[in-house]
């Protein structure tokens, strides 16, 4: 037997339509959401949110815990600056990356756990 996967007639279901129409977020969320999704969804940027959410790592450490260029890395982690996942300090001349916040280590930590199931 096959399973229905849509309405048999159009007749929504205006009272819970409505409440949600009073909920959802603006489009600015959905975009930063998505953002913010696309940037987890390199394989290297998301190596690199994995260690930073193990430990505080300059350039160099990441570039040889990954085995890629200072460069390589670098570059991605600009990209994640800017996209609000890490954060930076400078101690003397090293830099040094972090998680910007908790939601991100959440988030990462909640992907690993589902995908662990």
């Amino acid at each position: 037997m096959k399973e229905q996967t849509a309405c048999t007639e159009f007749s929504p279901h205006e009272d819970i339509i409505a409440g949600l129409q009073l909920k959802i977020p603006g489009n600015e969320v959905f975009f930063k959401s998505a953002a913010f999704f696309k940037a987890l969804s390199d394989p290297t940027r998301t190596k690199i949110i994995w260690a930073l959410d193990q430990h505080e790592l300059c350039v160099c450490d990441l570039a040889g815990l990954l085995c890629m260029t200072p460069s390589a890395v670098s570059h991605q982690l600009s990209g994640l600056r800017k996209d609000n996942m890490v954060k930076s300090r400078k101690s003397g001349k090293e830099v040094f990356y972090s998680l910007a916040d908790d939601p991100i280590r959440q988030m990462l930590e909640l992907g690993m756990k589902h995908l662990k199931k």
